[in-house]
């Protein structure tokens, strides 16, 4: 009745059109694409400027009177309930009457507040981390994981995550576990066992799109451990065990190529040169001659043998 008395106008332009209210837990274009370089920065507004009543109505200013009288009257018992203080990482968001006074989040440092009107909460600006419980998670290719990872992030605009969600830690950790699931069940088993950086920060990304309406930045998002079923680890382990005997024995066929190669370029080099067979034949005696043998074998040449076979 007061709103009517004292903004007619403005109400009748109200009532002529269609208000259209933004939707839960989504901040307004403006504020979505507007960008946050520090949390000492002024709060965005859930709706439009135009939505909102910002106006005090006759009530609030009455009210308002009579509680500063009473302030000054029992002057200076009262400072003990008026003035409030704040840590360096907290700010406060005020309310007066249930709306957020002008200005945005207080501090840190004193502020003020007047009893029976104003009511404060205080917002936390350091950064929180919690860890997302093992989520079960059935990947492109069919295999059953389980998987959990650890999530880092702050608040940013005070007025803003408590005004657009009821509890945004449970939100955002609810958040998480979603976001995990859906991502990982797009992926291979192979991609998440190899590409978990590239999945963290995809993750991260997918969760800032999402909660910054929030007025909350998450920072940093890391996967801690990959669960595999026991059946599912003796098939890979059996997998890795061929695949490294494959490449043993590749190795092994390769080496003795190698070898084979040498040999024939030394005989080729033998024949050639004649003093190299006996300087080969006198090695060989040496090394036989290095060991305790009771018997002794020397090579006799090809050629020596053939000339006696021939006559």
């Amino acid at each position: 009745m007061f709103r009517n008395i004292l903004y007619p106008n403005r109400w009748e332009a109200l009532s002529n059109k269609a208000v259209t209210l933004p939707h839960r837990g989504v901040s307004p274009p403006e504020s979505r694409d507007r960008t946050v370089s520090s949390p000492e920065d002024r709060d965005l507004t859930i709706s439009p400027p135009e939505e909102r009543d910002t106006g005090a109505g006759c009530c609030e200013i009455v009210l308002t009177i009579l509680a500063v009288i009473i302030i000054i009257a029992t002057f200076p018992l009262a400072i003990c309930m008026c003035l409030k203080v704040v840590q360096e990482y907290e700010r406060a968001v005020i309310f007066r009457l249930g709306r957020i006074r002008e200005g945005g989040a207080k501090g840190p440092g004193i502020f003020w507040v007047i009893p029976c009107l104003d009511d404060f909460r205080k917002v936390d600006l350091r950064t929180v981390s919690f860890n997302i419980p093992p989520q079960e998670v059935l990947t492109k290719d069919s295999a059953t994981i389980m998987v959990d990872a650890v999530v880092y992030y702050r608040i940013i605009q005070p007025s803003v995550s408590i005004t657009s969600v009821e509890n945004a830690n449970l939100a955002t950790q609810m958040l998480a576990q979603t976001t995990l699931r859906n991502m990982l069940g797009t992926k291979n088993l192979s991609d998440i066992l190899t590409d978990r950086e590239e999945m963290a920060d995809q993750m991260e990304m997918l969760l800032y799109e999402a909660s910054k309406g929030w007025g909350i930045k998450v920072e940093r998002v890391e996967l801690k451990d990959v669960k595999l079923p026991h059946s599912l680890q003796r098939a890979m382990a059996a997998e890795a065990e061929a695949s490294r005997e494959a490449r043993a024995k590749v190795i092994a066929a390769e080496g003795e190529m190698n070898a084979s190669c040498a040999l024939k370029e030394a005989a080729v080099v033998m024949v050639e040169c004649p003093a190299a067979l006996q300087l080969r034949y006198l090695q060989t005696l040496s090394e036989i001659s290095s060991e305790k043998n009771s018997t002794v074998v020397f090579p006799v040449p090809i050629d020596f043998i053939s000339s006696f076979m021939k006559k």
